[in-house]
């Protein structure tokens, strides 16, 4: 059966949207849709008017930059996993995504700096430390779009907290697509779209949605009893 019908969504360039909602409510087909991990069997996605069946799925993918919940870490150096994303960046790019990350520190202060090898999956990394590496190789490659797919959903408060300022600050002249479950994760983001059972059931900002009866009081609701 359809995951979605009637969908009708259009999101500004630059513009910061989070996409909440329960398990199997849509949220990441969407984002699968938008970089044609799956075909949509009816209707079209744009981006700038343009059918993305249209361009060769290298060109699409290279327009995104995704952070995913577990990202891949190689049992390499930092370099290297920084450089799957973007093989002939340098190492003055290196050091400015890891900025961008708020990761520079935390690298320049490890024995070999970016030569250091960090272990299978980056286990000589922190969880936090991981997601800001898994940024840093995302924003390597300046992409146009920004997915954050639960990428604070395994992480500490604290480190949620430094993953979070780190995706704030590169959200900014971005079109940005954050998934979450945490709601603490999107109070800043200029949109929020709640699904439900594969529809937009409600579109506005935090505030107005936190204010509004509807399903998105009941998922604050719920996080509030879950912290207690």
């Amino acid at each position: 059966r359809p995951v979605f019908r009637g969908l009708d969504l259009h999101i500004p360039a630059g513009q910061q949207v989070a996409l909440v909602g329960a398990s199997g409510s849509g949220k990441s087909t969407l984002v699968s849709l938008l970089m044609r991990l799956y075909e949509i069997d009816a209707g079209r996605i744009t981006i700038s008017g343009v059918d993305i069946r249209r361009l060769r799925q290298s060109d699409l993918r290279g327009l995104f930059g995704l952070v995913p919940q577990h990202p891949v870490i190689l049992d390499r150096s930092v370099r290297d996993n920084l450089l799957l994303a973007r093989p002939e960046a340098d190492e003055a790019a290196c050091w400015q995504a890891l900025g961008l990350a708020a990761l520079d520190d935390t690298v320049q202060a490890l024995p070999q700096g970016l030569d250091t090898h960090i272990g299978e999956g980056g286990s000589s990394l922190s969880g936090g430390q991981r997601q800001r590496l898994a940024i840093a190789r995302a924003v390597l490659v300046d992409p146009r779009f920004l997915i954050f797919d639960e990428a604070t959903s395994a992480l500490d408060n604290h480190s949620e907290a430094l993953v979070t300022q780190a995706m704030r600050a590169l959200s900014q002249d971005r079109t940005t697509i954050i998934i979450a479950h945490r709601l603490s994760t999107i109070r800043a983001a200029e949109r929020i779209l709640v699904f439900a059972d594969g529809a937009i059931v409600q579109d506005g900002s935090y505030a107005a949605l936190a204010a509004a009866s509807g399903p998105f009081r009941t998922l604050l609701r719920a996080a509030d009893e879950h912290a207690t």
